[in-house]
C-alpha cells in the first residue's frame, strides 16, 4: 500500500430494483476495467469496495477486475440501509448477523477473498431505524471479533455524530472507523463535532457537484488542515452509476487524481496532506498502527 487508495468504491453493484432505473445497475465489466488501469497508471494500488450485502456483490466479478487490472481490491461484509436489506436482516438476531459476518472476515466470502471491511453500514436520512441499529451492533460485535475497520453510510450526511457516539459506546478503536459521505452535510461545524468524537471521515463523494460544489470541498479540507485534522479524513469519489463512468459522459474514476488534487494543490493544501489523505489514513485504518 505505499500508492493511492480510494476507500469508497464500487466496482460493481446493484441497486436498480428498488430505484427501479436501470442506470443503478453497475455491471459494464470491460469499460470499469479500463478506468481502473488507467487508475493503477495514476498511482492508484488499492481500492476499497464497500459493495456489501443486498448490494447486488459479486465477489467473483470484482475478484477478476483485480487480477486483471492490477489493483488490489478490497472486498466487505455487511449490510447496508433500509430498503435495501436483505430478508436475513430481519430474521435474524444480531448476534446471529454478526456471525455471519465474522465468517466472512475469518473464513471468506463465498465466491471470494476474506472481507478486510465492514462497510457500508447505514443509516436512513435523520434516522436510524431499528433494522439499521441492529445492522451496528452486529458491525460492532464482528469488529470488535476480528479487528476489522468500519465504513458507514449516512444520507446526506445525516446521522453521521449519532453514528459515530454510537460506535464511541463499544471498545472499537475509532480511529479504524469512518463515518462516510460527511462532505455531503455542507456543514463544517457539524463536520468538526464529529471528528471531536475520535473517528475518521469520508470526503469521499468528490466530484458529485449536483449535491455539493468541489470548490466547497476544498475550503472545507483547507479548514481542517489549518486546524490539523486531516489526520482523520480519507477521499473517494463514490462512483455507482453507469453514467457516472466516462463512456457514458460521466467524470469517471480517475477525476480525483487528475482534476480534484489540482485543485486541492491550487489551494494551498500540502503533498504531506494529500499523502494523509490518500495512502497514510487508509493504511491505518486497514492495518492498524
Amino acid at each position: 500500500m505505499s500508492g493511492y487508495t480510494l476507500m469508497h468504491e464500487h466496482t460493481t453493484i446493484n441497486l436498480s430494483g428498488v430505484k427501479k432505473d436501470m442506470d443503478c445497475r453497475l455491471d459494464c465489466y470491460e469499460e470499469t476495467a479500463k478506468e481502473y488501469r488507467r487508475l493503477h497508471e495514476l498511482g492508484v494500488d488499492t481500492i476499497v469496495d464497500v459493495t456489501c450485502d443486498g448490494m447486488g456483490r459479486d465477489p467473483e466479478y470484482v475478484s477478476r477486475m483485480e487480477k486483471e487490472t492490477g489493483i488490489h481490491i478490497v472486498q466487505s461484509t455487511g449490510f447496508y440501509k433500509e430498503p435495501f436489506l436483505p430478508q436475513r436482516v430481519y430474521e435474524s438476531t444480531a448476534d446471529e448477523l454478526a456471525a455471519w459476518m465474522i465468517g466472512e472476515i475469518t473464513e471468506g466470502i463465498p465466491g471470494g477473498p476474506k472481507a478486510g471491511m465492514i462497510g457500508e453500514i447505514g443509516t436512513s436520512k435523520n434516522v436510524m431505524t431499528d433494522a439499521e441499529r441492529k445492522v451496528f451492533d452486529a458491525a460492532i460485535m464482528a469488529a470488535e471479533e476480528t479487528n476489522a475497520p468500519i465504513y458507514t453510510h449516512t444520507t446526506l450526511g445525516t446521522c453521521g455524530l449519532e453514528q459515530a457516539l454510537y460506535l464511541r459506546r463499544s471498545s472499537l478503536d475509532l480511529g479504524r472507523v469512518v463515518i462516510g459521505h460527511m462532505d455531503l452535510s455542507g456543514d463544517l461545524d457539524y463536520i468538526r463535532r464529529v471528528l471531536a468524537t475520535g473517528v475518521c471521515i469520508g470526503f469521499d463523494t468528490v466530484g458529485k457537484k449536483a449535491y455539493l460544489p468541489d470548490e466547497t470541498r476544498v475550503e472545507f479540507l483547507q479548514e481542517l488542515e489549518a486546524e490539523g485534522m486531516l489526520g482523520q479524513v480519507v477521499l473517494s469519489l463514490d462512483l455507482t452509476r453507469k453514467s457516472h463512468l466516462t463512456y457514458k459522459g460521466g467524470i469517471g474514476y480517475a477525476y480525483l487524481i487528475e482534476t480534484f488534487l489540482p485543485m486541492l494543490r491550487e489551494a494551498g493544501i500540502s503533498e504531506k496532506s494529500i499523502r494523509k489523505m490518500l495512502v497514510d489514513n487508509p493504511k491505518r485504518i486497514l492495518c492498524g498502527a
